[in-house]
């Protein structure tokens, strides 16, 4: 075991040390001042397409060339010109929970737990009946409850495999990339409770049609959304006691309670004691506004908590939708970062806190660094920020003129940014089937993939959502799987995979090695390779195969050994809370599982051997 580790600790830290990219980290003072871009026009075409989307597709780099890259820009900023019909008629067809709504979801599938308590209801009531006839009870149906809990986890599994799916076929890329964004941004955990049910009216009615709007609707949209209102407990979020409610002065739980007793009759256990719960309000500041550095005290968490009291759901646990309470508002007088809010009011309290997180120059420069971060580099350069800060505050928060300021500046096209940016599991995995023409996969098996290459969707505990930075991605497990994820994706182990283009192609069957190298780098790394990667697949070895192989066994043997003889199950998309072993606060420890098992040697002058080696090279793991 120790030597395997060693040896694989040492090829992975070479590979590390390769990865760096070779231009240096952007400095303002490099960033051109005029127009002029470094990058050449190919670059600029890759450029665009491993930004704007999740990497190009076999024809793109020449449609894209073709139309101008300025032109391919402009139009994914305006979504809804391009014909998307075949995307919407697949995921219709293969997904229908996703247009479902969330009191349609809960029929159809209700919760375990509801059921369960169903169940026994049903059973108390006959055994009384049994009892007094003197037959024997009925026992409860085991089945059901199993066949409930498969059910409630087909709600993730789906979403999870619809996002997977949409970004491998859609042709509104860019819609399809800010979406991901802003589902990281606003992060919600599916596994909290009744979260699933609301997660697909969270992504189709909250989240898609404000990617590309202004910011102020979206947060409001955010805001009011049962996913957020659950996820982040502002559901139960009520004046304290003894605080001015509308219509009177609240004397503890039991004055609430009178006020909606028909409504709390039904939510009897739903929520815990009363008063103001911080979460949300907190959150809404420091990762969705104007950031931790924004300025605000803890003062202003309470008075934002205390405005956004009675923002609720009416029926969590039956998918309800969003309500505002009267009788549960705090209705006092509160300062927010300066702003008195007066006396008497109901639901503006909450609207007035959102107009002033949104118009706060802190919210410009903290979304603006974001989306920098995001598409540019992970050391966002201070010039563009503040441009995009000022298209940010000149628009009243249009994303799409942000982007567009971001999208045509000099730092975007910059010697620096090009493959600055290591892609996550979700990104590689996109782009990877894309780059090789794959169609969408309409089972969970892709999205299982992104999940145990340390990216498990809608699964994301913590509200901070998952990193954009790529330290926080590379590890040497992580290259380990990404170089064996590569190599089963080129055998055909995915869905939707085949190479047979590259198979058939029998002058380049026949070619020699070179030519094989020169077509694959062309193909897959953009024509652009390192002498190192080029060594690499003229030699036809993977690297790191024999300690792949070798460390996965022997990993897998410590965790028998760890488990009692079970192997413990890696995170998938049909995983319920129960089971989220995977779904932390930052990318889990990857266990091999992506190795070839192949008993053929790995240095078989095969096409789909390069193609495997190219996916997990350096260039390809960068976008």
């Amino acid at each position: 075991m120790q030597r395997i580790t060693t040896t694989l600790c040492v090829a992975a830290a070479a590979l590390l040390a390769y990865a760096e990219p070779a231009a240096p980290a952007i400095a303002p003072s490099r960033v051109p001042s005029q127009a002029a871009r470094e990058q050449t026009a190919d670059q600029q075409v890759r450029q665009a397409l491993n930004r704007l989307a999740f990497g190009p597709r076999p024809g793109d780099y020449a449609r894209v060339r073709a139309m101008g890259v300025d032109a391919w820009i402009a139009r994914q900023l305006e979504p809804q010109t391009i014909d998307d019909g075949a995307t919407d008629q697949f995921i219709a067809a293969h997904f229908p929970t996703l247009a479902m709504s969330p009191p349609e979801l809960m029929r159809a599938f209700p919760p375990p737990r509801l059921l369960r308590t169903r169940t026994r209801r049903r059973g108390a009531q006959a055994d009384s009946a049994s009892m007094q006839a003197g037959a024997p009870t009925a026992p409860i149906d085991s089945a059901s409850l199993r066949r409930a809990r498969k059910q409630a986890r087909r709600l993730i599994a789906e979403m999870q495999a619809a996002k997977t799916a949409r970004a491998v076929m859609s042709n509104r890329q860019l819609q399809e990339v800010m979406v991901d964004f802003w589902e990281n941004h606003f992060n919600v955990f599916a596994g909290k409770g009744p979260e699933r049910y609301y997660l697909a009216a969270y992504d189709r009615d909250v989240i898609r049609p404000h990617a590309l709007g202004h910011f102020r609707d979206l947060l409001e949209a955010v805001a009011r959304s049962p996913a957020m209102l659950f996820y982040l407990d502002n559901w139960e979020s009520t004046a304290d006691s003894g605080r001015p409610v509308l219509g009177g002065r609240r004397n503890g739980v039991r004055g609430e309670r009178r006020n909606t007793r028909g409504e709390r009759r039904k939510e009897k256990g739903e929520r815990r004691k009363a008063g103001i719960n911080e979460n949300y309000g907190r959150e809404l500041m420091e990762l969705h506004t104007i950031s931790v550095n924004g300025g605000y005290t803890q003062q202003d968490v309470i008075n934002v908590a205390r405005a956004l009291t009675g923002w609720t759901i009416a029926g969590p646990r039956r998918g309800g939708g969003f309500v505002f309470r009267p009788a549960w508002h705090d209705a006092g007088t509160k300062v927010v970062l300066g702003h008195t809010l007066p006396a008497g009011r109901g639901i503006q309290d909450g609207e007035e806190v959102l107009d002033i997180l949104a118009e706060s120059p802190a919210t410009a420069h903290f979304i603006s660094t974001e989306l920098v971060r995001r598409f540019v580099s992970d050391s966002p350069p201070p010039s563009l920020v503040a441009r995009a800060d000022s298209t940010f505050v000149r628009t009243d928060g249009d994303i799409r003129e942000v982007l567009r300021t971001i999208f045509t500046s000099p730092e975007f096209f910059s010697r620096a940014a090009y493959r600055a940016k290591v892609k996550n599991p979700f990104e590689l995995v996109a782009s990877a089937l894309r780059a090789v023409g794959a169609s969408a996969d309409s089972t969970p098996r892709t999205a299982q993939v992104v999940a145990r290459l340390g990216e498990p969707l809608f699964l994301h505990r913590d509200p901070n959502g998952y990193p954009e930075t790529g330290e926080a991605w590379i590890n040497t497990g992580a290259i380990l799987n990404r170089i064996n994820f590569g190599m089963a994706l080129a055998r055909g182990r995915l869905p939707g995979v085949s190479l047979a283009r590259w198979e058939n192609d029998a002058s380049l069957t026949s070619a020699s090695r070179d030519k094989q190298v020169d077509a694959v780098v062309d193909e897959f790394l953009g024509g652009e390779a390192s002498p190192e990667t080029r060594a690499i697949l003229e030699s036809g070895v993977n690297p790191l195969a024999r300690e792949a192989e070798g460390g996965g066994r022997e990993e897998r043997g410590e965790r028998k050994k760890e488990s009692g003889g079970a192997v413990s199950q890696s995170v998938s998309g049909s995983a319920g809370q129960e089971r989220l072993g995977g779904a932390t606060s930052s990318p889990p420890r990857v266990v091999p599982q992506l190795s070839t098992h192949n008993s053929q040697p790995t240095t078989h002058n095969s096409l789909s051997l390069l193609v495997g080696l190219a996916l997990g090279a350096p260039e390809f793991q960068r976008r």
